[in-house]
């Protein structure tokens, strides 16, 4: 464990400006202003392969920790930080985004555009190419050669890439869906594609359909009001039933050809949120956001209950002020604004919101969609609601279930176990620029709600939230997460922001744990400056982190009693070329010796094997390991048909018999 490290990195400069506050603060002001060895093994290797510890360090190192942008103190538990390096120069200042994978290449969204990163040495992260192109989020995925990009923004998101704003309500140079890259050269991406969608893209999904070998298709998410219907021709806030172009309820199916790309198209507009009713809301505020909005009131600073949300919030001072300017224009003033303006602004701002977000947008807006061709589902988080979606049409996506919940404000996106019969969903409360993992927050609000998935119904089981309470300087809600390929586990890692990255187990759904975590010190020890982890994902042996301020983060798992350096092995055994994590790829896991072993480890753990037979089986593996053809054969299927036998008595009959079977294929492999 490190704990306390300070990082010995140079500086590269201030912080970006704040990301988009809560929906109802970022549809009032916009972005800007709310914003293994090879020697042998020994012939006994003992009663266990895997470290045995007491439990998680007690205190938890991840309290009080030093502030800092790149020496901020470090806590690290059962993980180890292979490398941190810190963005390139047109990139400081901006926030980084979300990951996708292709290979040994890392590609990274960034509020100014993307980084592509070559991480084939992972302690010498390798910038490949640095592609300057406004468009928050710029969300990104990977299928081939191409990269698709979210814009959503539409002050900055331009046809051609370029980095002036544009100002005018309706123009001809704006984008606002999904920009399509030629990356087969990856070092020079070429842009080949912008898709237009009424709202913009917040997010986006890949589908590759079973099935369908000529086309992928994308699930676009957007969260901002429409455009005016004079930019883009069929677009509309109206609701539903008074306009067939309305936004609301839906999400936007694009299907790219791959043949030729550039003929990308909207193909559907599937309304899956249709005909849901307002969710349950709390009735409560945290106890830190209730002392704030008081003082705030006491200090005469504009304060809005948002009664969507059952929330009040404190508009920025940067926004007020614009709102007051305009006033004092309007009557036809100059100077300072009154406090006759100031008790207009405070009338106006119920309805501003109402207009701007809409009464129903708990009912009208997806955030994000995540699918699993594997199993014909896909799991939407849709700010009020947690769908289970029938992705069998992949143009006309079906709901089959939706979940609400008053302890969740914002339904943010998902994860399925990897065996389809889970699916956990995420609470973004505050935005993701709020500090909501402070000591007296619930540790129900912000986490992460545990379903399981029973003849296509929901079934709420537990929450989860990181158990280390951050500071009021710190950002910091559940976030982007994916599983980790732990063979017959549900093993999560996630990005909590300036919560940092914590790995957990669900495969209980009712008692979720965590088994590892690295966290950093506030960036700023005097106010709150948004920073952390975007997302966290793993792949192909290693976690990879967006962090907002700070640059790419790289991880390698400790092993610990929670993880044993065997199921470590058998997890960078499953290796994928390209990887997003909303389009989950079920993981299969080839037969080999670590395979075997970590179920070995497993049934040690869970006493589901005698420890005399778990003993002999390592001893057996061990000398069928060091054997070859046919000797090595003959080991494995006397050790298959012994294992078989003992399965019949084993308190884990069932894990038992996974080992029983991967012995034996290994005994069938030539």
């Amino acid at each position: 464990m490190n704990a306390s490290r300070p990082p010995s990195r140079p500086g590269v400069g201030p912080l970006a400006p704040r990301r988009l506050l809560p929906l109802a603060c970022a549809a009032l002001v916009g972005a800007a202003a709310c914003a293994s060895s090879s020697a042998p093994p020994p012939p006994d290797p003992g009663p266990t392969t895997f470290v045995r510890e007491a439990g998680p360090p007690d205190p938890d190192p991840r309290v009080g920790l030093g502030a800092g942008l790149l020496d901020a103190e470090e806590a690290a538990w059962n993980l180890r930080l292979v490398s941190s390096t810190p963005p390139p120069r047109d990139f400081v200042g901006s926030w980084n985004s979300d990951l996708a994978f292709k290979g040994d290449y890392v590609i990274q969204g960034n509020f100014n555009g993307f980084l592509i990163w070559d991480i084939a040495e992972p302690s010498r992260p390798r910038l490949v190419a640095g592609h300057v192109c406004p468009g928050s989020q710029n969300d990104v995925s990977v299928y081939r050669d191409l990269l698709f990009v979210s814009v959503e923004s539409p002050g900055n998101g331009r046809l051609d890439c370029g980095t002036a704003p544009i100002p005018e309500v309706v123009s001809p140079d704006r984008v606002r869906g999904v920009r399509i890259f030629d990356i087969s050269d990856i070092r020079n991406p070429k842009l080949v594609a912008n898709v237009q969608t009424c709202r913009g893209s917040h997010t986006h999904t890949v589908l590759e359909h079973p099935g369908d070998t000529e086309n992928v298709y994308i699930y676009v998410s957007g969260t901002a009001p429409s455009r005016p219907a004079a930019e883009l021709a069929g677009c509309s806030n109206a609701r539903p039933e008074e306009d067939s172009g309305s936004v609301l309820s839906r999400i936007d199916v694009i299907r790219v050809p791959l043949a030729s790309p550039d003929q990308a198209a909207v193909v559907s507009t599937p309304r899956i949120l249709a005909g849901l009713v307002s969710p349950p809301r709390r009735s409560s505020m945290a106890p830190a956001d209730v002392a704030e909005i008081a003082e705030a009131k006491a200090r005469g600073l504009f304060v809005v209950n948002i009664e969507l949300i059952g929330e009040e919030m404190i508009l920025p001072k940067e926004a007020t002020d614009q709102m007051l300017a305009q006033i004092v224009a309007r009557r036809g003033g100059s100077g300072a604004p009154t406090a006759a303006d100031s008790a207009t602004l405070r009338e106006a701002l119920p309805a501003m919101i109402t207009s701007m977000i809409g009464a129903d947008a708990l009912t009208s807006i997806c955030h994000d969609v995540t699918v699993y061709p594997a199993i014909r589902r896909a799991a939407g988080a849709c700010l009020g609601y947690g769908l289970l979606l029938d992705i069998s049409d992949p143009v006309r996506p079906v709901r089959i279930d939706a979940a609400a919940d008053s302890n969740f404000v914002a339904w943010h996106s998902a994860t399925f176990s990897n065996d389809g019969t889970k699916v956990l969903f995420t609470d973004e409360w505050g935005g993701g620029t709020a500090p909501k993992c402070r000591a007296d927050d619930p540790p129900e609000w912000g986490a992460n709600a545990i379903f399981t998935i029973e003849n296509d119904r929901l079934r709420f089981h537990s929450y989860y939230k990181i158990p280390a309470a951050q500071t009021p300087q710190e950002n910091c809600v559940a976030h982007n997460g994916s599983l980790i390929p732990i063979p017959d586990r549900d093993v999560m890692v996630q990005g909590w922001y300036q919560g940092g990255i914590s790995v957990f187990d669900w495969t209980d759904p009712a008692n979720p744990v965590e088994i590892a975590y690295f966290d950093r010190g506030p960036v700023d020890a005097a106010k709150m400056e948004t920073a952390g982890s975007w997302s966290a994902y793993w792949h192909n042996g290693l976690i990879v982190s967006s962090e907002i301020a700070r640059g790419l983060d790289i991880f390698e798992l400790v092993p610990s009693a929670y993880l044993s350096a065997n199921e470590i092995e058998a997890a960078k055994s499953v290796r994928l070329d390209d990887f997003n994590p909303q389009g989950q790829p079920r993981f299969e896991w080839p037969a080999t010796f670590a395979l075997a072993r970590a179920y070995l480890d497993q049934l040690e753990r869970s006493n589901g094997l005698a420890a005399d037979r778990i003993r002999a089986a390592r001893v057996a593996l061990d000398g069928a390991e060091r054997a070859s053809g046919g000797a090595r054969r003959t080991a494995l299927e006397r050790l298959a048909s012994e294992l078989d036998a003992a399965a019949a008595g084993a308190a884990d009959r069932r894990k038992a018999g996974l080992l029983a079977e991967v012995v034996r294929e290994l005994a069938a492999a030539r």
